[in-house]
């Protein structure tokens, strides 16, 4: 881990109007202890970057003693046609030069915003290394044969999953869900192949900006931040202040 955990002696006790036995938000902080980043050590483009990010936080997964869970789990933050934003962890299932992919029902809260709002933003929130990565950009759809192919590499109860749920939409109970997918899973058998939804698909995030955020003392943080004009323009490469 890269941060010790501790709190100002001057800043413990209850904070003013808390509850009794409420935790003393005012005093909880991590204090982080990672090396910096340099601009001198980033790549020409932020997907390389992020490959290398990425592959920490995999090897961190991957370890038994490891304390970073799912690296690949991501925050998509959409807003709506009147600007009210919303947010919710999806999985990252490919990425390249392109953009950042990740799959969705088509019918669901955040396909409806990014229908009426394509800009949005992802976040991977890699704590325990004292680190995350936002990007931001548009959403586009990808290919139907992109889509497909994807799909049919999901575990057959995920491709049910997509079948059964009409995600987003309200429901009377658990059992009705229960009882769609029960369905489904009759009329499609282990093994038998499962057709891709025709409104299920993925997103293609195009970034023009992709941050990397590095945890250091005393708040002063490191924030490199790629950015462009547009998808043919070269990437520039900017220190934030934190």
């Amino acid at each position: 881990m890269t941060d010790s955990r501790a709190t100002d002696p001057d800043e413990s006790g209850p904070t003013a109007g808390s509850p009794a036995g409420a935790a003393d938000l005012a005093a909880m902080r991590a204090h982080y202890v990672a090396e910096g980043i340099a601009e001198a050590d980033f790549p020409a483009d932020p997907f390389e970057q992020f490959g290398h990010w990425f592959a920490r936080a995999a090897a961190e997964a991957a370890d038994p003693t490891g304390v970073i869970h799912e690296p690949n789990a991501m925050v998509v933050s959409t807003a709506d046609a009147q600007g009210r934003p919303s947010s919710r962890t999806v999985l990252l299932k490919g990425y390249d030069t392109r953009g950042f992919v990740f799959y969705t029902n088509y019918e669901s809260g955040k396909a409806r915003d990014i229908d009426a709002n394509p800009h949005v933003s992802l976040l991977f929130p890699w704590h325990p290394m004292a680190r995350q990565v936002i990007v931001t950009g548009t959403a586009e759809r990808t290919g139907r044969d992109e889509t497909v192919r994807y799909f049919r590499s999901r575990p057959h109860g995920s491709q049910l999953g997509a079948w059964a749920s009409a995600q987003s939409s309200v429901i009377g109970s658990r059992a009705e869900l229960d009882a769609a997918y029960a369905e489904l899973a009759a009329r499609h058998p282990e093994g038998e192949q499962v057709p891709a939804p025709p409104h299920w698909g993925g997103y293609r995030v195009v970034p023009d900006a992709v941050e990397f955020w590095q945890g250091r003392t005393d708040r002063l943080h490191d924030r490199l931040r790629y950015v462009r004009e547009d998808a043919s323009a070269p990437w520039t490469l900017q220190r934030l202040s934190p």
